[in-house]
């Protein structure tokens, strides 16, 4: 790849005064589209002149504050009217705060090029053609072969570098331009004592083009500890557990970690025990490891799930998803004996091989409770170091940007409190405080010359919210009502009116969700349905009867008094029938 250098891209030869005007040099954009403010929604746009460049196109897994909300999107409003100018998204690695908005935003684009490994491609088609079936033969795929590939997008330069994570075919991306190179890892760690045996370095990439714009993941920027849990000795404490067990060993753990599969798998032929492996997604990524090579299967071990019951439970090894707690995945139905092949008994090994997704720790903490009243040997993280994390610590942090060097540094992909621990890191390792930006979803930030400013203006980075088939259809306002039903529940209140009198006819019918028990409400009751007539005759008006009025009348003055009267705020839906 010929990355652009300061000398042949950054220079201008002089221009007479009085014959030429001189023009500025067009500048590098970069504005992060999500992924700058919570975990997930990863997304960021490159521009320069009029060729755009994206990285990822993630999920954000929805807050206890939304509820019925599956998961968000990113906004694209910034790309619309520029969809001809995007000359490729490049996928660092399959994990879904990465690749989970490809079959909704891809189509809105038009379908770009997408850039990404084997294992990253593979995870794309699939989720493309679980959204909509045969939509993975719309993809234009450009496939990394190598790291040593090289691609000319327009006027970027991309390259590629190693990186490790805890998933296959993680990559880092070099995005050369006319007024810099960027260096982006995507997500990472770094082992210092690998399976592999050769640590990975940066060093190299401090010979890149200058100014070097370093944009570093950064979620364990808060994590202070000295040592890092390492892959061999993970791999010793899960390899003593499994041999050791005195009936089944139930594994949950992310169904993207493919390499700590394969492992187990292999670890199980060894000793001769059988493994079942459960859940959708945990049965598709080593269907797709498998055909890409990277998970050697043997067909005497792993069995169905349905055929556990056929061999000792001290033969039996389990891996499943659901170690986050997920309500209806294979780990929950177990504990709550609503698996169909499974039973949890006192003497089984249940390991948490999984770190807590940020969000999740409530529905962790449960489900560990459920477990441990189930089962002798519980084991996770914080008893024994049963998983290797992806990410780094705050010691890695400083020694990759010592290892590169950067000009300009950019903490990304964490929550923004996260960012700036991040930047005092950087400050640590040596990085000029006016060199470091710690950015927001939206914001626009351009370099030239050597130089680097902040727009005023922003990109719109609104939350684009999917539930069930509807994208964007649910907004601030719907959210805020569904919050609202969560808290005081819905007080409907039916009554009929005659046309004639514009008085009411009979007792109103209520209906409560959420907010009182009927039949243990009666005084409640009645006060209400009185109030209500109360209402409706003092708003009469013979032969014309203004619903408008009636309802709002209804919901203001019977939303005032139940909060008299039980100090909480139902959302008060009145119906009126006239007759």
């Amino acid at each position: 790849m010929s990355i652009p250098t300061e000398t042949n891209n950054l220079t201008r030869p002089k221009q007479p005064r009085t014959t030429r005007k001189t023009t500025a040099a067009p500048h590098l954009r970069i504005i992060p589209l999500g992924g700058m403010e919570e975990v997930g929604r990863n997304m960021t746009v490159f521009e320069y002149e009029k060729d755009i460049v994206i990285l990822d196109m993630g999920i954000q897994f929805p807050e206890e504050d939304m509820p019925g909300i599956d998961y968000i999107i990113p906004s694209i409003s910034y790309l619309k009217g520029k969809e001809k100018n995007i000359r490729a998204v490049i996928f660092t690695h399959g994990h879904l705060d990465h690749i989970g908005a490809v079959p909704l935003l891809l189509p809105k684009l038009g379908f770009p090029p997408v850039m990404g490994r084997d294992l990253t491609i593979a995870m794309i088609k699939k989720r493309m053609e679980d959204f909509e079936r045969n939509s993975a033969k719309r993809l234009d795929i450009i496939k990394i072969n190598s790291v040593n590939d090289r691609f000319n997008l327009g006027n970027f330069r991309i390259g590629f570098f190693n990186v490790e994570h805890s998933i296959v075919d993680a990559v880092g991306v070099i995005i050369g331009t006319p007024q810099g190179t960027i260096i982006h890892p995507g997500d990472w760690t770094m082992e210092k004592d690998p399976t592999s045996g050769h640590p990975l370095t940066y060093n190299h990439l401090a010979n890149l083009p200058r100014p070097k714009i370093l944009m570093l993941e950064s979620l364990g920027a808060t994590n202070t500890s000295p040592e890092m849990v390492s892959e061999k000795k993970m791999y010793a404490n899960l390899e003593k557990l499994i041999s050791e067990a005195k009936g089944k060993v139930i594994i949950g753990t992310f169904a993207s970690q493919i390499k700590r599969i394969g492992y187990l798998l292999e670890y199980a032929k060894q000793i001769g025990k059988k493994v079942a492996l459960d859940g959708y997604s945990m049965k598709i990524n080593v269907e797709i490891a498998r055909e890409l090579g990277y998970i050697k299967t043997n067909k005497e071990t792993i069995i169905s799930v349905n055929d556990v019951s056929k061999y000792p439970d001290d033969k039996i090894i389990v891996i499943c998803t659901g170690a986050q707690g997920e309500g209806n995945a294979v780990l929950s139905r177990i504990v709550s004996d609503s698996h169909k092949f499974i039973k949890i008994r006192k003497n089984d090994t249940i390991i948490f091989s999984s770190s807590v997704i940020p969000g999740n720790e409530r529905t962790i903490q449960r489900l560990k409770d459920n477990l441990y009243r189930k089962c002798d040997n519980v084991i996770h993280s914080d008893i024994m170091d049963v998983h290797a994390s992806g990410h780094c610590n705050a010691d890695s942090i400083k020694e990759i940007i010592k290892q590169i060097q950067p000009d300009f540094f950019l903490p990304v992909y964490a929550n923004h409190y996260i960012l700036k621990e991040t930047a005092k890191l950087a400050l640590e390792a040596g990085v000029n405080k006016d060199k470091i930006f710690v950015l927001d979803n939206g914001s626009i930030i351009e370099f030239g010359n050597k130089t680097a400013k902040l727009s005023n203006k922003k990109a719109e980075t609104g939350y684009v919210f999917v539930d069930g088939l509807g994208v964007g259809d649910v907004g601030e306002v719907v959210l805020r009502d569904r919050q609202n039903l969560s808290q005081d529940g819905m007080f409907v209140i039916v009554v009929v009116i005659d046309r004639q009198t514009g008085k009411a006819k009979g007792s109103p019918d209520i209906i409560s969700r959420g907010f009182v028990y009927l039949r243990e409400s009666k005084d409640l009751l009645r006060e209400t349905r009185k109030k209500v007539i109360d209402i409706v005759n003092q708003s009469a008006s013979v032969n014309t009867i203004n619903g408008t009025f009636v309802k709002d009348e209804i919901r203001n003055k019977i939303g005032d008094f139940l909060f008299f009267k039980t100090e909480r705020r139902p959302m008060v839906l009145p119906v009126v029938i006239e007759v």
